[in-house]
């Protein structure tokens, strides 16, 4: 069972005392079931009701849930034949930002994206989805190879921004950040980009420069996260739900400013409450917004890329 937000206290209450109640009459003849059932709808219901009217601090939260699906299982749930490709050519191989050639209902794509990993080991290991500059110029090798060969380019972003180390800026952070958002641009084949999780500034722009973006339903994409807004605006990071609130983070008011293209459905509590139906439903949108790109030549896709993104807050 997922675990449980601040916010979702009652709803894990509930769920506390039906635990409860089948440890007590377990080997025993007290028949408990209808008491179990009552319990249970009320839980369903609250959560329903819960998950209906998130606040934008709320959904960030969701979206940063440590039980969400990673790139590692969206690779294993909708990609076939994956072959991971390592390394920029330059300096090293950053394992928070991890891509490769894959098979996707078919057909032949590069698939990259952000890995934050799934415990406190393949955490430290993928710094948390946080990518240095190789990451970024190792996402930037991989499209130019998909490009060559003539194959689409799906991108997973999910990262709270790229590695703001000194060592990073040393190496050319901006710099490479900008160049993997230029690569996205440039691509003459099809590109369909999936904020699954947190999309966090420019580290999430690299990636996610594509002729369509898609957006969970409780997935955030910002310039800055929320608690950094308030500590520059506030100078406090409790101000961070105000924040959220401000910066239209959510993709129901990114798709309204037409940041997004598309709301991928969740499973009802979050895609961590069942990563499957998540995982499917991100495929069959991802196929979608494919087809929907098929027929478009090298230079419609670049056109068409372009005017998408200038037309971004044009008055």
């Amino acid at each position: 069972m997922a675990s449980f937000l601040d916010f979702e206290k009652p709803i894990a209450e509930l769920q506390g005392r039906i635990d409860e109640l089948r440890e007590t009459a377990e080997g025993g003849t007290v028949d408990i079931d209808a008491e179990v059932g009552r319990l249970q709808a009320k839980s369903d219901k609250l959560l329903r009701d819960t998950y209906a009217r998130l606040t934008p601090w709320q959904k960030t939260q969701v979206a940063r849930h440590g039980e969400r699906p990673h790139f590692k299982d969206y690779v294993a749930g909708l990609f076939d034949d994956f072959m991971l490709l390592s390394g920029d050519r330059a300096f090293g191989d950053d394992q928070a930002i991890l891509g490769g050639f894959a098979t996707f209902r078919g057909k032949r794509v590069m698939v990259i994206g952000h890995e934050k990993g799934d415990d406190t080991a393949s955490r430290l290991r993928h710094n948390f989805g946080m990518g240095k500059p190789e990451g970024y110029r190792k996402a930037i090798r991989l499209m130019q190879l998909a490009d060559r060969f003539g194959l689409p380019v799906i991108t997973l972003v999910d990262t709270s921004g790229a590695f703001p180390g000194v060592q990073a800026e040393e190496r050319g952070q901006a710099e490479a950040i900008a160049r993997s958002t230029e690569a996205c641009l440039a691509l003459g084949v099809p590109m369909v980009s999936a904020v699954v999780g947190e999309g966090g500034s420019g580290g999430a722009i690299a990636l996610a420069a594509g002729n369509k973006v898609l957006m969970f339903e409780h997935a955030v994409y910002a310039v800055i996260s929320p608690e950094g807004c308030a500590s520059i605006l506030w100078r406090t990071a409790d101000k961070a739900p105000d924040a959220a609130e401000a910066m239209k983070v959510t993709a129901q008011d990114l798709k309204t400013l037409g940041v997004i293209d598309t709301i991928v459905p969740e499973p009802l509590g979050g895609a961590h409450r069942d990563p499957a139906v998540a995982i499917a439903s991100l495929g069959n949108a991802l196929e979608g917004a494919l087809v929907g790109l098929s027929n478009q030549d090298a230079g419609e896709l670049r056109r068409s890329r372009r005017e998408k993104f200038l037309a971004i807050g044009r008055v």
